[in-house]
């Protein structure tokens, strides 16, 4: 059997790729920079914050929680979210390297 796309690049590579995700639609970031904001946990109130669906917003939340950039904490009938420290660390470390690695030349 062939491999698929992600197995024929790097742990790290994947990774950074996954974590890039966090940021690849404007809903995630407003999440982010929400929880980043408020400096503590975020119960319920996302969707009156963020003016979208209850469905959209939950949605992207599956999808940062995946990732493990925001971690949630379900006491019916509410869910907490809040940055995942570990991962955020994780991820500035992964985009300062890649970005760090950089050196300007003129090509182009």
């Amino acid at each position: 059997m062939g491999l698929t796309k992600t197995e024929i690049f790097t742990e790290e590579q994947n990774r950074i790729a996954d974590l890039a995700k966090a940021f690849a639609h404007p809903a995630r970031v407003a999440i982010l920079q929400l929880l980043v904001d408020r400096k503590a946990c975020v119960c319920g109130d996302l969707v009156d914050e963020l003016n979208l669906a209850q469905a959209t917003v939950s949605q992207h939340l599956k999808e940062l929680k995946r990732i493990g950039i925001i971690q949630g904490e379900i006491n019916p009938p509410r869910v907490c979210y809040c940055i995942n420290t570990p991962v955020w660390e994780e991820a500035q470390r992964a985009f300062g390297a890649l970005f760090d690695t950089f050196v300007p030349v003129t090509c182009c």
